[in-house]
């Protein structure tokens, strides 16, 4: 079973150390200790917050869309020149880089501070996971 220290659980999801110890006394996540004493949560049920969270962060519009893969975050630059734009948001701890017409950044008015969120679909994705010792 995978286990996470509540700060690698904490940089996961991207809240705080705090807030997944709160999450811990509020009986939203289990603890248990690691062989070093350590307190660890679970990985399934961290994923099953994940997805909590990320529903109930998502955009409030009644459209409906076949893309899965929606990054809800802060736009933290707005590039145009000439005929392309380059937006960047920053979702959580990830960064998402967007190219579009300079047309259609213009017209979603997007600036700096302002939310958005990334919808990527896409045929092939690569997943990695971190290598086991052996």
């Amino acid at each position: 079973m995978t286990q996470y220290r509540i700060s690698e659980a904490a940089e996961l999801v991207g809240v705080s150390d705090d807030t997944v110890r709160r999450w811990v006394s509020e009986g939203l996540l289990s603890v248990t200790k690691d062989a070093s004493g350590r307190q660890v949560v679970p990985g399934a049920e961290l994923a099953a917050r994940a997805q909590a969270i990320a529903t109930t962060s998502g955009d409030r519009s009644h459209v409906r869309r076949s893309a899965r893969n929606r990054f809800v975050g802060l736009v933290t630059r707005v590039e145009i020149d000439g005929l392309m734009a380059q937006v960047e948001l920053q979702c959580g701890p990830h960064r998402v880089v967007s190219l579009m017409s300079s047309e259609a950044a213009s017209e979603l008015r997007l600036e700096v501070g302002s939310r958005g969120v990334a919808i990527v679909k896409a045929t092939m994705v690569v997943v990695e996971t971190e290598q086991e010792n052996p």
